[in-house]
């Protein structure tokens, strides 16, 4: 790995990997978990609320906890990671605005973070008991030294091993190892392909890899569909969507590994 930097976050912050940022992530979720006493599942509700369109009983209660959810402890330990958001989201367009991704505010990515990390704690078990397991890696961890010769498969998109240090073709061999079928993401409904996928399988599990505010919400499309999601977030944002051309990006393959090795 190399230091990245992304649009609005690197999980390298000041260091040569980014293994130190899943060991905060993991205490910080550790903390909160005991702090509260709550369950798992419960202390994900409770983040998802950062979600107004999500109606919930004894709203006013669960927003204070999240309130103290977005402790100083997450703005301390994870502010390092991320970069720029304030001039970022300033800087958008008037049609920018309205992607909700773009437009992610820093107490959002502080969430998500725990978010992941919650949902892959939840989901594990269930996407390795399920019958067919696949996995979605984004166009932007290619080897952008040389054209990408992918071909569209029977789902998406399939990587044809143009170069042994593409991240995508590493990244393969290594989900074939666990019984996971990798696929390049290309298609711009993931709802409508989750759901044709899910009729397809019933017994589905999919897991993402992708920018933290995408990975989140696709974690989100998941569960309402019924679906065990897991995933690992990018090192850093750097598609053409965040910096207006596309550059190349990585992850974090020990993490990987520990998320798959059940």
């Amino acid at each position: 790995m190399k230091n990245i930097a992304g649009k609005t976050y690197s999980l390298f912050g000041d260091d040569a990997t980014s293994n130190g940022y899943f060991e905060i992530v993991r205490k910080l979720t550790d903390f909160h978990l005991e702090k509260f006493r709550y369950t798992a599942e419960y202390l994900l509700e409770v983040i998802r609320l950062a979600d107004k369109k999500i109606k919930v009983k004894n709203r006013q209660q669960k927003i204070a906890d999240i309130r103290a959810v977005i402790s100083e402890n997450l703005k301390q330990l994870l502010s390092p990671y991320l970069g720029g958001i304030k001039a970022h989201v300033k800087g958008l367009s008037l049609l920018q605005r309205f992607d909700a991704t773009l437009r992610t505010k820093e107490y959002q990515y502080h969430l998500y973070m725990i978010e992941i990390e919650l949902v892959n704690r939840i989901n594990r078990e269930s996407f390795f008991k399920a019958d067919f397991k696949m996995a979605l890696f984004p166009h932007c961890l290619s080897d952008f030294r040389s054209r990408c010769l992918s071909e569209a498969g029977d789902i998406e998109h399939i990587c044809q091993k143009c170069t042994k240090d593409c991240h995508i073709n590493l990244g393969s061999k290594l989900l074939k190892q666990y019984g996971i079928e990798p696929y390049i993401s290309a298609t711009m409904d993931q709802r409508k392909l989750f759901k044709e996928l899910k009729n397809q399988h019933p017994s589905l599990g999919v897991l993402g890899i992708a920018c933290i505010p995408e990975l989140a919400r696709g974690m989100r499309l998941c569960h309402s569909l019924g679906i065990p999601a897991i995933g690992i977030p990018l090192d850093a944002n750097c598609c053409a969507r965040w910096m207006g051309r596309a550059q190349e990006t990585s992850f974090n393959f020990n993490e990987l590994e520990k998320l798959i090795d059940f």
